[in-house]
């Protein structure tokens, strides 16, 4: 284990009990928004049933909130900060009768309470990083540019995850990691060539296995040019710094000389020049030595960078400070055999810092062992882990005495199953992506797949003045009427999809989107269709302002499913620390959340 520090402290269970139970009694109220539909927006007149306000009224209060959001005064922050310290003190944002939205700047007010950031949930990612660390040095390289082979979103989460991650190996003092659905293998790739970390990478999709076999190959490719540059910067370094040494080394030997000269005649007479530069060498060396060997000291958690060529003690020596015995006097054969035994041990290293793509369908029961082999104490992460693999990635690190660490960033929350979504549908399913801690599970609360599609738009992280293409979904709501009207069809299991975006006009997309649904276009006229559109094009700031409200909405409901993650490592017997984690910039990376968590030792 690396020298480190104590790691942040972190809230603990009683204490996140208490801001999910704030939470929940807002969603409570709020979630109706959130479970709406936007496709059933016109045909279950979902404006009417949820808002009592003009839809003018809720637009000009969302774009002030997101006005002053952008330019925060002081009165405002003493104002939030009041209202924030006890969110019961907030106006009524919902009629108690009707449980209609009645105070949208209210409204506004508790979704931000309640976002992540704003919760004090989270613990700051350069906090980590030094409590992992302690003293050790930052690893850096400018040489490295993984945005040449990624692109840039892709380039950020890397870089920043795999920082992360191998902190962590090093604090916990592992070598293997597992990356569960890693996809294209860009981060177990770049954990083996810029830590040299052990990765195996499990994928379901044989298909991503083999292309990430593939792009791993180039990508050694592209390592080793980053290399031999790099090698290039260090042996330039190193060659400065020979220059410098002897400048220095020669003022301070003339400082020296001239010393001596100044002292007693007994004693220039008692010390001789030999032993002089006996004396003064031998320190000097002493000294290059320590130099040298610090240069010679690599490691492959550092690009696997090393000096193959390194200069000779005899050009870092000074002038006239050179002893007899020098590594010139050593025999060529021998120095050949110590040559091939280096070159032998750097192989052996390297063979070990590799990455295994491999194919399997995980679950929360699936067993290592069967999978990997030579399964050691490791790590468990996954970047972007689709619906259900990432709460089972947390259940794997909990029931598997192997994996001590666990680090995981999940997405596609509409993609969660969920225990209490249909309770009286009979299902053999016992392991459920949510809720996953004990108490959402006695409370069986359920958010429903609209409002967890809805999460998504946190992710998104939509400006709340921009909003989201609203003439698409207006499209698409309007039509949803037509289906209904003109062909008796109330639900449909089939989806339009991007039909939108090859549309010229309403007409079109219309015309289209029955013909991929599979509907006689020919039933309905030119006119009729028209007229569907003029009947609503009135009302389309109704959707406007609705999918406004969803946005606003919508890191409620991220902060519950990852509250919930938290939670159920905090119930963990044998979890030492557990912690939430934003990982990523939010402009670059919308899926910037990171569940991070390491085991007591044994």
């Amino acid at each position: 284990m690396a020298a480190s520090g104590p790691l942040p402290v972190t809230q603990d269970l009683s204490t996140l009990h208490a801001k999910l139970q704030g939470l929940l009694r807002f969603l409570t109220e709020a979630l109706s928004i959130s479970s709406a539909h936007t496709v059933d927006f016109y045909t279950e007149s979902v404006w009417e049933q949820v808002v009592d306000l003009p839809p003018e009224t809720v637009l000009a209060a969302l774009r002030s909130a997101a006005e002053a959001e952008a330019q925060p005064s002081e009165a405002r922050l003493q104002v939030e900060a009041e209202s924030g310290s006890d969110i019961t003190d907030f106006p009524k944002i919902f009629c108690e009768t009707s449980q209609k939205l009645v105070s949208v700047e209210a409204f506004a007010l508790a979704a931000k309470y309640y976002s992540v950031q704003n919760l004090g949930i989270c613990t700051p990612f350069e906090q980590l990083l030094v409590a992992l660390r302690g003293n050790q040095k930052q690893r850096t390289d400018e040489n490295v540019k993984p945005d040449e082979f990624m692109n840039l979103k892709k380039s950020h989460e890397v870089q920043a995850m795999s920082e992360l991650i191998s902190s962590v190996a090093d604090y916990c003092g592992i070598k293997q990691i597992i990356d569960l659905g890693s996809g294209k293998g860009y981060l177990s790739s770049f954990l083996s060539l810029k830590y040299g970390l052990k990765v195996y990478g499990i994928d379901s999709s044989n298909t991503n296995t083999h292309g990430a076999e593939e792009r791993n190959r180039k990508l050694k490719k592209y390592w080793k040019v980053y290399r031999r540059r790099s090698k290039l910067d260090v042996n330039r370094l190193a060659l400065q710094m020979t220059k410098e040494r002897k400048v220095q080394d020669e003022i301070k030997f003339k400082a020296d000389i001239e010393g001596v000269c100044n002292s007693s005649t007994a004693n220039q007479e008692k010390m001789s020049t030999s032993d002089f530069l006996q004396d003064f060498s031998g320190s000097v060396i002493s000294n290059i030595r320590k130099q040298m060997e610090n240069l010679h000291v690599y490691s492959h958690r550092e690009e696997n960078l090393c000096f193959e060529n390194a200069f000779s003690l005899r050009d870092l020596l000074p002038i006239n400070a050179i002893e007899p015995t020098s590594s010139s006097h050593i025999p060529k054969r021998k120095m050949s055999e110590a040559n091939k035994e280096r070159r032998k041990m750097t192989s052996k290293s390297n063979e070990s810092n590799i990455y295994s793509p491999l194919t399997s369908f995980i679950t929360a029961d699936s067993e290592l062992h069967d999978i990997i082999k030579d399964l050691e104490d490791c790590l468990m992460v996954g970047l972007h882990t689709c619906g259900d693999l990432a709460p089972n990635t947390l259940r794997i690190f909990t029931s598997k005495s192997e994996i001590k660490g666990v680090c995981s960033v999940g997405c596609c929350y509409h993609l969660l199953s969920e225990e209490f979504e249909n309770p009286h549908k009979e299902c053999t399913q016992e392991k459920w992506g949510f809720p996953m801690c004990h108490y959402l599970k006695e409370e069986r609360w359920c958010c429903g797949r609209n409002a967890r599609m809805s999460a998504c738009l946190a992710l998104e992280r939509v400006a709340v003045g921009q909003g989201l293409p609203t003439e698409s979904l207006f499209y698409r709501a309007v039509l949803q009427d037509i289906i209904k009207d003109c062909y008796g069809i109330t639900k449909c299991d089939r989806h339009v999809g991007k039909i939108y975006s090859k549309s010229s006009s309403f007409l079109d997309y219309v015309r289209m989107s029955l013909k991929k649904l599979g509907l006689d276009e020919s039933k309905l006229p030119e006119r009729i269709i028209m007229d569907y559109y003029e009947k609503y094009k009135p009302r389309m700031n109704e959707l406007e302002a609705f999918n406004m409200l969803k946005v606003v909405l919508a890191p409620c409901i991220e902060t519950l499913i990852l509250l919930d993650r938290l939670c159920y490592l905090k119930e963990q017997d044998d979890i030492a620390w557990s912690a939430l984690v934003k990982l990523f910039d939010p402009v670059k990376s919308p899926r910037c959340y990171a569940i991070i968590a390491l085991k007591k030792q044994q």
